[in-house]
């Protein structure tokens, strides 16, 4: 990867107790470039994620940002107590948010028809696209997206992803996200990371899809299912085009 960098992780380990969760982690997120971590359930994930968001320090490595950076996050999932009386448009005002810019960021994620309705009455894909507005509102250099379609059906799925995409082309912002389904991003990233604890393969994602160490952590069934996906993308893509 190029040098230039928003957020910079240098061989970084983290052991709790006596489990390994990180050993020898290094990547770099850069501006308008989309990263994208990928990984069994226990790999060390959302771990990195917390690092590169400054909320735990690795027992060793180097984490280094850009001065000034300002990071944007959407949680994998916010609980809301069922009785808190909290709209949309309340809870994109919380923490100093000037209210005027919140009509327009729902617009950006397709959602401002929801504006004034109450948190618990929002569908799942609908709470998704609150959090991603949530985390725009800051005006980030750095969007760091930890499972962004957690909860959302596969067409809402797509959808998000193809907004992802428009929103970093749009705003030139750099994304680091995290995702179970490489086949899903497969469209959208710049660049994957194959985490198992230790970084098992990384580039392009048709190049970590062929790597042994990505067929060994999902099997040779994703390949084909990434193969069929990609076949299957390229050829809608023509279609669009013609």
């Amino acid at each position: 990867m190029q040098s230039n960098y928003l957020v910079r992780v240098k061989n970084i380990s983290v052991q709790f107790q006596y489990n390994i969760v990180l050993e020898n982690v290094s990547l770099d997120v850069q501006q308008n470039k989309i990263i994208t971590l990928i990984g069994p359930n226990g790999a060390g994930k959302s771990t990195l994620v917390k690092i590169v968001l400054g909320l735990i320090m690795p027992n060793s490595g180097k984490i280094l940002r850009q001065k000034n950076i300002i990071i944007g996050y959407m949680p994998q999932h916010l609980h809301i107590n069922p009785i808190l009386p909290l709209t949309v448009e309340r809870f994109l005002t919380l923490g100093d948010i000037k209210k005027d810019k919140i009509k327009s960021i729902l617009d950006e994620v397709g959602a401002s028809k929801i504006l004034k309705t109450p948190l618990q009455h929002v569908s799942g894909g609908e709470m998704q696209r609150v959090l991603l507005a949530r985390a725009l509102l800051r005006e980030p250099d750095l969007l760091v997206l930890d499972e962004p379609i957690q909860g959302v059906d596969v067409a809402g799925q797509y959808e998000l992803y193809d907004l992802i995409n428009h929103i970093n082309q749009e705003k030139q912002c750099g994304i680091l996200m995290v995702s179970h389904d490489l086949h899903i991003v497969m469209a959208t990233t710049d660049y994957v990371i194959c985490l198992n604890k230790k970084i098992c393969c990384s580039g392009h994602p048709t190049t970590v899809s062929q790597h042994p160490d990505y067929l060994a952590l999902f099997g040779s069934k994703a390949a084909q299912d990434l193969a069929i996906y990609t076949h299957h993308h390229y050829q809608n893509n023509q279609q669009i085009s013609a």
